[in-house]
């Protein structure tokens, strides 16, 4: 679809309007935001747009799609599977060896993994090795419930964070200001940074990375913006 829109603007409700017509999402729902910051935000997205419209260009608009369509219908259910993520949490699975490496988990992983005992009350089973390990029920039902009080316009962003990092625990603590994004970012990259400044990197892990770390970022600048 080509641009067909001279002007952009947000009205009293946090919609965002192309010559004064609400957009909708793809379900044909109106695209209303939750703050006056986020409706900017996904407005700027179309005032950008020169010819056709790129959705990869648009992070925020399609992540605000997603919480209208996808996750407002059925909250909890969206939530579960990202509360899935608790039973086989990154920061819980270390390494033995080398002590360069195991060091450095212990200084990026342990502070999250406390902040999380200490806010949530619950104990976490740490695994030498990548051989599957249960939670206690407990721990995964307190994280659980923790993500499924979340609304839908954080859910959504969540999402691509818990995926991308591999961490329901680090999810959490960028949702509520326990940590930044760039720590986040980089305690969920420790292993590959630390296998990049061994071995190198090729072409095709440099652009995955990338591609991740827009993604990553395009997630935690909406979820700041929902705030």
């Amino acid at each position: 679809m080509k641009r067909f829109w001279k002007n952009v603007t947000v009205d009293a409700e946090c919609g965002v309007r192309l010559d004064g017509r609400p957009v909708r999402t793809p379900g044909r729902v109106p695209l209303l935001l939750p703050t006056d910051m986020l409706a900017e935000a996904v407005a700027d997205e179309w005032r950008v747009v020169t010819d056709d419209i790129d959705p990869r260009a648009m992070p925020l608009t399609g992540m605000a799609n997603a919480a209208i369509d996808r996750v407002a219908p059925d909250p909890v259910a969206f939530a579960a599977g990202l509360a899935a993520y608790g039973e086989s949490d990154l920061l819980c699975y270390r390494a033995d060896s080398p002590p360069d490496l195991v060091a450095r988990q212990a200084d990026l992983w342990d502070p999250p993994l406390d902040w999380a005992r200490e806010r949530y009350d619950v104990h976490f089973e740490i695994v030498t090795g990548v051989m599957h390990r249960p939670q206690p029920a407990a721990t995964i039902e307190r994280l659980g419930a923790a993500i499924a009080a979340r609304p839908a316009f954080e859910l959504a962003p969540l999402s691509p964070i818990v995926t991308i990092t591999g961490s329901l625990v680090l999810a959490l603590a960028l949702a509520e200001c326990a940590m930044e994004a760039k720590a986040v970012w980089a305690a969920a990259n420790l292993d590959e940074d630390w296998q990049a400044e061994q071995w190198g990197e090729d072409d095709l892990a440099v652009k995955a990375r990338e591609t991740r770390r827009r993604d990553f970022d395009a997630a935690a600048r909406f979820l700041s913006l929902v705030g």
